[in-house]
């Protein structure tokens, strides 16, 4: 029988996807399938899955961890924030509709079948499923109806690990208020707790993890310290945007305008661990640096509107100077259309129908339509030679005489426009940066270099990971409390 148990926590960032993404290695380790699963996520970070949807990046990455390839039945529900108050929905890796929240809180218990249905897909195929929660158990607001942490948990009888997050302090008070906000029969569910990033000597929280046993009768399984290499792992939650910026002193100057909507910035990742890059997060309220050798402007869910705050920053102030001086800029996929002539949305996609100038610095336009693309894809960098690998993940269609001047090849195709001098690029795929003989051929034209073997750095870091979670969490346990996936 193929046994489950979920990760839930206090709140949001308390840690559970890098929890589980050591577990995962940590069992794969040990011998077993092991499968991850999040019933529902919210983010603008996406993978592309290879059966042609997309899913939370936490989720590809625990994948990953587990030595298989990211399905959509690892994240049935992806929640993706187009406004303040709304989301686009994908359901089962494909979009089912735009959302606004009060509607979404009205009728997410219709979206518990798919979900119900994925996860008993996922289970035919494995040892193990460790499930992910979303937030927190304790937010009662949301429970009537919850399809991402009790909710699901009662119906398909998971038993729960509830975990805190003691840097952020109140800790005790996070787990026992938990406890004790929680029905009777939510309370049943749970199997035990632990305490994740801890700093300094653990054994000054003897006390404070006895005491929380003592109040609620719930066995720890451990006093989890900071895990120091988590900079070398994609990061999904837009909270961690500030610690993916990474300056090693001396080198390259890479600026990136922190947008309201931001999405798939794991393309960061590779470029912030060179030692030659100074890689810059430019956060609202703060122009772009005049020394950046680089300006990159990475995905976003919301073009139009996060344009228009580019606008609002003056950065479109800021990066005409740069032009100016000789400096270089990148557009991916959302970046890259705003550095176009002009952005049309006739069917409303992003909100109401609209039209608005691009900034204007290559010779292109783009034009949103209702179909999706969605893929992986290799290609080649035909200046270096460089092969490569990446995805695409993105509405809209670009034209424009500088796409004549593309500069990169997928599957047989150029991608990507220049501007005449080559100092202004664009293009659609994600993840180019992940390749060593790329992102070294692109550094060397900055004036930089490169010297980081990055996917054998990731995977090095999950190993450390899986060490880090054996060594201070009781695993043997939570394999012990796993309950057995009724069929």
């Amino acid at each position: 029988m193929t046994k489950a148990i979920m990760i839930q926590g206090t709140g949001s960032n308390v840690g559970k996807s890098m929890i589980v993404a050591g577990l995962v290695r940590a069992c794969t380790r040990r011998g077993m399938a092991v499968r991850p699963f999040k019933p529902q996520n919210m983010s603008n970070n996406a993978a592309v899955t290879e059966d042609g949807g997309e899913i939370g990046r936490a989720q590809a990455l625990q994948a990953r961890a587990a030595g298989v390839a990211p399905h959509t039945d690892m994240n049935p529900i992806l929640l993706k924030p187009q406004t303040a108050t709304g989301a686009q929905v994908i359901v089962q890796g494909q979009i089912a509709g735009h959302q606004e929240a009060a509607a979404f809180g009205k009728n997410k218990n219709a979206l518990m079948p798919a979900v119900l249905q994925s996860f008993h897909r996922l289970a035919e195929g494995c040892d193990l499923i460790i499930v992910e929660g979303a937030g927190s158990p304790a937010e009662t607001n949301l429970r009537a109806g919850d399809i991402a942490n009790m909710g699901f948990a009662r119906a398909a009888h998971v038993p729960v690990i509830l975990m805190g997050d003691i840097d952020r302090g109140g800790v005790i008070a996070q787990i026992v208020g938990t406890q004790a906000v929680l029905d009777a029969e939510d309370n049943a569910l749970v199997r035990g707790f632990a305490v994740n990033k801890f700093r300094g000597d653990r054994s000054l929280f003897d006390a404070g993890r006895d005491d929380i046993a003592r109040r609620t009768g719930w066995p720890s399984l451990g006093v989890i310290p900071w895990f120091d290499q988590a900079h070398r792992l994609p990061a999904e939650d837009v909270m961690d945007l500030p610690a993916r910026a990474r300056s090693h002193g001396d080198g390259i100057v890479i600026a990136v305008p922190r947008l309201p909507r931001i999405s798939n910035f794991d393309d960061l990742d590779p470029l912030a661990a060179e030692p030659g890059v100074d890689l810059r997060m430019i956060m609202p309220g703060s122009p772009l640096p005049a020394d950046a050798d680089l300006v990159l402007m990475v995905g976003s869910k919301a073009t139009i509107a996060d344009l228009s705050a580019f606008r609002a920053e003056g950065w479109d102030i800021d990066l005409a100077a740069h032009i100016r001086r000789g400096g270089h800029v990148l557009g991916l996929c959302g970046g890259y259309q705003m550095l176009g002539q002009r952005i049309a949305d006739p069917h409303g996609i992003e909100g109401d129908p609209s039209e608005v100038a691009g900034l204007g610095h290559l010779d292109i336009e783009t034009v949103m339509a209702p179909v999706k693309h969605l893929s992986l894809k290799s290609g080649t960098h035909p200046q270096s030679g460089a092969s490569l690998d990446g995805y695409e993940i993105h509405i809209g269609e670009t034209s424009g005489p500088d796409t004549g001047r593309a500069w990169l090849d997928f599957a047989g195709r150029p991608e990507g426009a220049a501007s005449v001098d080559g100092r202004v690029r664009g293009c659609y795929m994600h993840g180019i940066f992940s390749s060593d003989a790329f992102r070294a051929a692109f550094l060397e034209e900055l004036g930089g270099t490169s010297s980081v073997v990055f996917e054998a750095g990731v995977e090095a870091a999950l190993d450390a990971l899986a060490d880090h979670v054996e060594r201070y969490m009781d695993v043997d346990l939570m394999l012990s409390v796993a309950g057995e996936i009724a069929r």
